[in-house]
């Protein structure tokens, strides 16, 4: 393991990107399964400032696919369900309205409705679409409308536009102007993905992350080593992984 050095470009870099994060926004993929759909919605999760997605998998395992997923699993984190209720209780007892996304012409056009409360967008694999268990646990159920023959688009697709959607609403009411995660979250994250191999030395250790410098480097050294020099507490580690 090579010593990191922190640059304060990137140190910056994922900082404004934590400050744009949205944890009241979200997506929950019921039964999607196709890995290249997999890594086009979480990379479009990413790409609205989404960090946290759902999805229900019988084996509590999904794969995004490293390469079409373009790095976006790294920052974008996947929690498994083993049912859509199992899912929906979770995030009704967080306080996300779920809204559903079907081809039914009864539904709600999908820009016609407040993206600005915290919401959950459940969209179904790419056969069937969402279950019926699914459509009858939402609170609200959305359709894109389509011109042509075909009657729906890809979900990924899909996905983007309502993300989309969900951001201009945000942006229109000041979201991404301030922080919207916790300090205890920002400062987890922040530390986690400028250093992760000592990150996972302290997880292992049971040690707290230390603070970190307006440049992204360690302000102090860490556990026992707090003698030591930074530097030789990172010489340390190298050695040791």
């Amino acid at each position: 393991m090579q010593q990191i050095v922190v640059t304060n470009t990137r140190y910056q870099r994922i900082v404004e990107m934590l400050n744009r994060r949205q944890p009241d926004l979200t997506i929950i993929m019921d039964g999607v399964h196709k890995t290249h759909n997999l890594a086009a919605i979480a990379r479009t999760c990413d790409a609205v400032g989404i960090g946290w997605i759902h999805a229900v998998s019988r084996d509590g395992h999904l794969h995004l696919g490293h390469k079409r997923a373009s790095g976006a699993e790294k920052w974008v984190a996947v929690a498994t369900h083993a049912s859509i209720a199992d899912a929906y209780r979770h995030l009704k007892h967080e306080g996300f309205a779920i809204v559903a996304t079907v081809l039914r012409a009864d539904a709600i056009e999908f820009d016609q409705i407040d993206y600005t409360r915290p919401t959950a967008i459940a969209v179904g694999n790419e056969l069937d679409g969402l279950s019926e268990k699914a459509v009858e646990g939402a609170d609200t159920c959305v359709r894109i409308p389509v011109q042509g023959v075909v009657e729906s688009l890809n979900v990924s697709v899909a996905t983007a536009l309502i993300l989309y959607e969900a951001m201009r609403q945000r942006r229109a009411a000041g979201f991404y102007e301030r922080r919207r995660i916790s300090d205890e979250d920002f400062s987890r994250l922040a530390f986690e993905w400028t250093h992760p191999p000592v990150a996972a030395y302290c997880r292992r250790q049971g040690l707290n992350f230390p603070p970190l410098d307006d440049h992204g480097d360690l302000a102090q050294a860490i556990g026992d080593n707090r003698s030591s020099s930074v530097g030789e507490f990172l010489a340390r580690i190298k050695e040791k992984d």
